[in-house]
């Protein structure tokens, strides 16, 4: 295609995150056109259309996918979806940017990474926490020696409370598959070459015990062995009443690195009661710089046809260490990935 006019976008799935990516391609990327939107909901497309001035509005990804004038998706459906859409829209030519996780099986996984490379077809996935500023000059600086070898890492997601969620409608291991998969995706990242080679996790529901029994789990901790010889630790939890609190710490035999703040800034409050700063409370809000790179580089990779963000191997090598967890949970015991 040529460089020289926007890429017309397609998003397929018009919920929370997926009306947020299309206010960004609507507008904060130049180089992007947001020109049609599916949404088997009736109605949803058609609201998030007229709210952005997008021309095309349909209950049919497929209808979006064979549009001749659309270069490239988005995928932001829910996640039992995304593989067998990641390869729709491959078969389509389609440039491809997936919400994670990619896929929920290995199976799907392969299938949906050999889809866009018969395709040769861009396909990256949504790790937005790879392109947060702290995070991204943290991987430089690990590539760079600063810390020397890493020896210990730890990456936490504490999601924002109280927590308002419905577990009846929560699907199993979501924790797992679509809250921790993101610490899985930084913990190799920041380690980049290191593989995984062993996993014990464990996980309760401390918010919802009354929905124990029906395996909905909201608290986890995750312990990741490498085989540099490296430790790793995961955690993740669906109620912090203090605000959104994403970060990271790598540990190496030369120094140590930390990424991330719940803060919104340094500014601090010293007021008659007390010391305060201001938290983030959305995901949207903490990473909207994140969320705009990782779209201005999928743009610019729908152009030179290189993947330039994390792939779909990378979802797949976040997407094991997910398995792995299911696996730990349920022989209350460490699962060996190699």
């Amino acid at each position: 295609m040529s460089l020289n006019k926007p890429v017309n976008v397609g998003l397929i799935g018009a919920g929370r995150i997926g009306s947020f990516h299309a206010e960004t391609i609507a507008l904060r990327l130049v180089d992007a056109n947001l020109a049609a939107i599916a949404d088997p909901v009736p109605g949803a497309a058609e609201k998030l259309a007229q709210k952005l001035g997008c021309p095309i509005a349909t209950t049919d990804p497929m209808e979006l996918l064979a549009n001749p004038d659309i270069d490239a998706v988005i995928i932001a459906t829910p996640a039992r979806f995304h593989a067998g859409i990641v390869e729709a829209a491959a078969k389509a030519g389609k440039a491809i940017f997936c919400e994670k996780p990619m896929a929920l099986t290995v199976e799907e996984a392969d299938r949906a990474i050999a889809a866009a490379k018969e395709a040769k077809v861009v396909l990256q996935v949504g790790f937005n926490r790879r392109w947060d500023q702290a995070f991204a000059e943290g991987h430089t600086a690990i590539l760079n020696g600063q810390v020397g070898t890493p020896q210990l890492l730890r990456s936490l997601t504490r999601d924002p409370g109280p927590y308002k969620g419905d577990p009846a409608k929560t699907p199993q291991w979501t924790i797992f598959f679509e809250t921790l998969i993101h610490d899985f995706d930084t913990l190799l990242w920041l380690n980049a070459g290191a593989k995984p080679v062993e996993v014990y996790a464990i996980a309760d529901a401390l918010i919802r015990p009354d929905f124990k029994d029906a395996g909905h789990l909201d608290t986890a901790v995750v312990t990741i062995r490498f085989d540099n010889g490296a430790m790793a630790v995961a955690e993740a939890n669906f109620s912090a009443l203090y605000g959104y609190d994403v970060r990271g710490e790598v540990f190496g035999s030369a120094g140590m690195i930390t990424m991330g703040d719940v803060r919104r800034s340094s500014m601090t409050l010293f007021g008659a009661q007390g010391v305060s700063n201001d938290t983030w409370r959305l995901d949207a809000h903490h990473f909207v710089g994140a969320y705009r790179a990782q779209f201005a580089a999928f743009i610019k990779s729908v152009g030179s046809g290189e993947t330039s963000g994390p792939t779909g191997e990378d979802a797949r090598a976040a997407l094991e260490i997910a398995l792995a967890c299911i696996q730990s949970i349920k022989d209350k015991g460490p699962v060996r990935l190699i």
